[in-house]
């Protein structure tokens, strides 16, 4: 009998090949796994100053002053309001942090803050961890049409494309803090995780600290995708049992900030170019 540990869960392999379920065992780990904040700001090196950060409507942008310039995205996430403190309580005085001490936020409790911190990591890490050569200029949806075809799909967040990979898997769930129709509430996760063969975790689950969760839920079985432009191309996701990672890379800062200052959704700043989608698998 073989058990398998995954975030904080320990399964048990089912007794048959044909079986469709692992067992779930216990809550109890034997050994701590590390955060996965702390694990990637572990693997972070670089560092340089910042040039520029823009909070757009939608995206938040982080611009270092390197040769050549270096900039990510992630999703700009807001709280409940200002009314108890300011979300930001640094404003104005951003560009005297240098872009590690900025990917520190991360860490943050208010999600604007921790958004800063991610566009930061991913301008400081871009594609520096892996090799370039190792990716696919395929997007998400490829991927989970691809995989999730006549299996189930689990996917946080809804995304533009899962109606299409309803019309294809056997079973697709949407977990969503706002659910649209045929959503289901972001709270069932621990009940819906456990069932699909293949999941799709947001990338801002990073942002709003539920990845450790989240991936504590999925089976060991399971093909986990991490996915949207606030995903790190960082081997941490890896160790800590992701199996591929769809993200964005900046090329023309310049193209991409003038996007994010005007309100522009995401599809707006891929109409504008400046960016590349990329896939990087385990």
């Amino acid at each position: 009998m073989k058990f398998w540990q995954c975030g904080r869960r320990t399964w048990k392999r089912p007794s048959s090949e044909s079986s469709i379920s692992w067992t779930f065992i216990t809550d109890t780990w034997r050994r701590e796994p590390v955060p996965i904040i702390d694990a990637l700001l572990d693997h972070l090196t670089d560092d340089a100053p910042v040039r520029r950060v823009l909070v757009g409507a939608f995206w938040t942008a982080v611009e270092l002053d390197a040769d050549p310039p270096r900039c990510g995205l992630a999703s700009t996430l807001r709280g409940v309001g200002h009314h108890h403190g300011p979300p930001i309580a640094e404003a104005g005085r951003l560009l005297t942090y240098s872009g590690r001490e900025l990917a520190q936020w991360l860490r943050a409790d208010r999600v604007m803050a921790s958004s800063i911190g991610m566009a930061a990591y991913n301008a400081l890490n871009g594609l520096n961890a892996v090799d370039e050569a190792a990716c696919t200029e395929a997007n998400a949806e490829d991927v989970i049409l691809e995989r999730g075809a006549g299996r189930r799909v689990a996917i946080v967040g809804h995304f533009p494309f899962v109606d299409r990979v309803r019309e294809t898997a056997a079973a697709c769930w949407v977990l969503e803090l706002v659910p649209r129709p045929g959503d289901l509430a972001a709270e069932r996760a621990e009940e819906i995780l456990p069932q699909a063969d293949v999941v799709a975790l947001t990338g801002t689950s990073l942002l709003n600290h539920t990845f450790d969760e989240l991936i504590g839920y999925c089976r060991p079985d399971a093909f986990i995708l991490v996915l949207g432009p606030s995903t790190p191309f960082s081997p941490a996701l890896f160790e800590a049992g992701v199996d591929g990672l769809s993200g964005t890379v900046v090329d023309d800062p310049a193209r991409v900030l003038r996007a994010v200052e005007q309100g522009a959704t995401f599809r707006q700043i891929k109409r504008a170019g400046g960016l590349r989608l990329l896939t990087l698998y385990k």
